[in-house]
């Protein structure tokens, strides 16, 4: 069997009410979560950019910007949501895939779901959420079966095709029509890793174009347009264009597409306790736990290193530089970890033009160090090694085999709930609205009566921007 027609089985074969209980927890523990990241995102300074431009792509009325509540044609609300959702690094990622589906899948079946409610189409919470099922299954399997190192970015990548999969599934296509929706998607791929090399702001914006794909491409399968159908395994396919030549380990893909269970993708995603690239999540761990134990403050600190596989050094192992832009800022583990011993964590807030200034900070980021462990997997965000060294001669060492967030030492439902409350109270959203919002959100699968989806959507805007992150 191809990989195209296992992945188009699992779209038409999985079904909510089959769906393992431990999936349907995971979509409402990452859908709320989506939600909290995505509203803190809001606040970004660039976002006023993204949306002068979006404006310039048309107006309509199918879908809203979940933190301003303005509507705009579903392409570009998607769009909105998705670089509001990613341009904090704070979003959950599936660490086996490295991928980060919620960011692009969520806020482009959001407003396809909207677009439908507007035209009088029932849409109930629990198709959203089997649509995001499906989507995740379908961008985290395809992330996991890579194993070339990244040099396209591919969150983006896995993220439109799960998206456009999901959101086919929502409108309840034919085979054929999914078919010609997964090509048109994919014929739309782009991003790529230049982007995370230099630290750019294109990095969310990447996801989410990668969301408005999406969108277009059940759009243009609906009008009846046809797309490339052999888009995974073909000669110029996914796999040998974007990742490494297939046919020598197309064994290993295909087992990897063979342990596709309908919802085991959701189940695996892992939580981000901190707004920073995820590989950076090992050493501020490791900081945290050792500090706990010995009691050790910032001035005793003079070596900080981390040994870690090629990933981590790829992705932040970068210095930390008096004039960096806050996307470098939250990809340098220089700048993380020394901010982490200043202030005892890494907050929302710890990225503003002074804090990236702080002369302090960037003279404890150089005593930070990143180095390569025995690991070989280009693709591996694991295990990792950390070592601080005080006045004493031996380093206190703690080893990460997981990294807090992770399946393996998930967060606690409390620490869940205060990161959705401090998102939500960084975008200036009210303590009333949150807990409203909150409990909506892990109510989704419920929400099944006329207008549901719609009042769950209106609990989200802002009253007004926070003007302290303005």
């Amino acid at each position: 069997m191809k990989l195209v027609d296992r992945l188009l089985d699992h779209a038409q074969a999985l079904q909510w009410a089959q769906l393992p209980t431990a999936a349907v927890d995971a979509a409402h523990t990452f859908i709320t979560d989506s939600v909290g990241v995505a509203l803190a995102g809001s606040q970004h300074p660039r976002l006023p950019q993204v949306r002068a431009a979006a404006a310039a792509w048309g107006q309509g009325k199918d879908a809203r910007d979940w933190a301003s509540g303005q509507r705009w044609p579903a392409a570009s609300a998607a769009l909105l949501n998705a670089y509001q959702m990613h341009n904090q690094e704070f979003d959950c990622v599936h660490e086996a895939a490295v991928v980060h589906p919620m960011a692009s899948v969520l806020p482009a079946l959001v407003a396809v779901a909207e677009r439908q409610l507007r035209r009088g189409h029932h849409v109930s919470g629990a198709a959203l959420l089997e649509a995001v099922v499906l989507a995740v299954d379908v961008a985290a399997t395809l992330g996991m079966a890579h194993s070339a190192p990244m040099r396209f970015f591919r969150p983006a990548m896995c993220g439109a095709l799960g998206a456009s999969l999901g959101a086919a599934r929502l409108l309840g296509f034919s085979r054929l029509q999914m078919a010609d929706t997964l090509g048109i998607a994919y014929s739309q791929l782009a991003g790529t890793m230049q982007a995370h090399s230099e630290g750019s702001p294109m990095l969310a914006l990447q996801v989410g174009l990668a969301s408005r794909a999406a969108v277009m491409a059940v759009d243009l399968a609906a009008a009846g347009f046809s797309g490339p159908h052999d888009v995974i395994e073909g000669r110029f396919g996914y796999f040998n264009l974007f990742d490494a030549p297939l046919a020598p380990r197309l064994d290993a893909v295909q087992a990897v597409f063979a342990h596709l269970q309908p919802g085991s993708r959701i189940a695996e995603l892992s939580h981000k306790p901190f707004p920073t690239g995820r590989a950076a999540h090992g050493a501020l761990d490791g900081l945290l736990s050792l500090q706990a134990e010995h009691g050790f403050q910032a001035e005793q600190v003079r070596r900080i290193e981390l040994a870690a596989p090629p990933l981590i050094l790829r992705l932040v192992g970068r210095p930390a530089l008096p004039a960096m832009d806050v996307n470098t800022a939250r990809l340098c583990l220089g700048y993380l970890c020394a901010t982490l011993l200043q202030r005892g964590s890494v907050g929302l807030q710890d990225f503003s033009p002074q804090a990236l200034a702080d002369p302090q900070r960037l003279a404890w980021a150089a005593h930070v160090f990143t180095v390569p462990n025995d690991v070989e997997d280009a693709n591996a965000l694991a295990p990792q090694t950390l070592r601080v060294w005080l006045q004493a001669a031996a380093p206190l060492t703690i080893e990460l085999p997981a990294v807090l967030g992770h399946p393996q030492r998930p967060l606690s439902a409390a620490l869940q709930r205060q990161k959705f409350d401090a998102c939500c109270d960084f975008a200036g959203l009210p303590p009333p609205a949150t807990e409203a919002l909150h409990r909506q959100c892990r109510q989704l699968a419920s929400l099944d009566e006329p207008g549901g989806l719609s009042a769950w959507l209106d609990l989200m805007p802002v009253p007004t921007p926070n003007p302290a992150h303005a």
